[in-house]
């Protein structure tokens, strides 16, 4: 691939970075930020918004959400966000999906115009566990999305299975069902913000965090971080291989 390609494509990412954030912002009163009453406004806005088209602002989100994805984004704030708009149920299947499709999509792109670049800076640190992909690709990506990638920010995780050349099936799947946990999770965080936004008069750090709606997946997610280590010590160990 042509450096010229890549540079361009590099700033192409970068103006409509920027772009999608001014608009965002734009909308955002930062004085305000500190304002309880604020949020409240915000959270009456949205539902309003989005319950007058459910279904449209739906497919919107979930389009959003491909393309946040393929533009390198972090998964957690779109997690968070799903919630409070659609509800942890709704939120975690639209989410879900469409993740596991912008991944994928990522992972074409990357892989049939970045390859050489994504193996330059993947393959040294990650070399280690090539064969333990190559046993059993997807069962083992699957252990990968389900421990949280290991600590690996969600765009590289995205784009790791590139060094070895990973079936795009297995690498679909393995992620669909990986990311269930985490993005439920999330999306539960973002659905008890919501409510507790929604009920509450004022803020109170306190009460926020022993609302059931927000203790409950905290100890869900506690309870998922150790799981990862359990299966990153069990399918990851390269020293017991």
């Amino acid at each position: 691939m042509s450096k010229y390609l890549k540079f361009f494509l590099g700033i192409s990412y970068i103006l409509i970075l920027t772009v999608f954030l001014y608009y965002v912002f734009s909308y955002i009163e930062i004085r305000r930020l500190n304002d309880f009453a604020y949020y409240k406004e915000l959270q009456s806005n949205l539902n309003y918004y989005v319950n007058s088209n459910n279904f449209i602002n739906l497919i919107y989100f979930f389009l959003f959400c491909i393309i946040w994805v393929f533009m390198l984004g972090f998964a957690s704030p779109i997690l968070i966000i799903s919630g409070i708009l659609f509800g942890k149920w709704i939120g975690t299947f639209a989410t879900t999906i469409s993740i596991s499709i912008g991944a994928l999509i990522l992972y074409i792109f990357a892989g049939l115009f970045f390859s050489d670049l994504v193996q330059k800076i993947l393959n040294k640190k990650f070399s280690k566990y090539i064969h333990l992909f190559k046993e059993n690709e997807f069962i083992y990506f699957f252990a990968f999305r389900l421990s949280g990638g290991l600590g690996i920010p969600f765009f590289l995780q995205n784009l790791l299975p590139i060094i070895f050349k990973m079936n795009k099936s297995n690498y679909f799947f393995a992620s669909l069902f990986g990311f269930i946990p985490h993005v439920f999770i999330w999306n539960t965080v973002g659905d008890g913000l919501s409510k507790y936004v929604e009920k509450s008069e004022s803020f109170s750090l306190f009460k926020l965090i022993l609302s059931p709606e927000i203790y409950t997946p905290i100890i869900m997610f506690l309870a998922l971080i150790l799981s990862s280590f359990i299966i990153k010590k069990k399918f990851f160990n390269v020293r017991n291989k």
